[in-house]
């Protein structure tokens, strides 16, 4: 998938989602498509800020929260870096395997949900979310 694919699919997002598609949210979509690993909250600002001198920290946060809650950015809670975000794949369903040492991302297909789950209170599930934090084979074969 190209950049300018990725960004399309970010702004389709944004517009399904009833917002007005600025500059800047196109801007911010350009950095998620340009960008394959993670990026904080701190390192997008700092990259907005440099083409728009006068945006705020919390404008960047709060756009953020929001695309992920409307499924463009996945958030990720990493116990030493924090909350970091990394553009949706949205093609196919898939999760994720995060070395804490890089923080290289496998993608892998197969889901724990399809198994058989006795949930109580006739509980439905809207959505799910499955990441397994580890050392990848090139951050083990640094470390020995």
């Amino acid at each position: 998938m190209t950049t300018s694919d990725k960004v399309e699919d970010m702004i389709a997002v944004m517009s399904r989602s009833g917002w007005r598609i600025t500059d800047q949210r196109r801007t911010l979509a350009k950095i998620f498509a340009d960008n394959e690993g993670f990026l904080s909250p701190k390192d997008v600002y700092d990259l907005m800020k440099d083409k728009y001198p006068g945006v705020s920290f919390d404008t960047v946060y709060r756009n953020l929260r929001m695309l992920s809650e409307m499924g463009a950015l996945e958030q990720f809670y990493f116990m030493e870096g924090g909350l970091k975000f990394k553009g949706s794949c949205f093609k196919h369903h898939h999760h994720h395997l995060i070395c804490l040492e890089c923080e290289k991302t496998i993608t892998f297909d197969y889901c724990p949900m399809k198994q058989s789950m006795d949930l109580p209170e006739s509980f439905k599930i809207m959505n799910h979310r499955f990441e397994i934090y580890g050392i990848c084979g090139e951050c083990q074969q640094q470390a020995e």
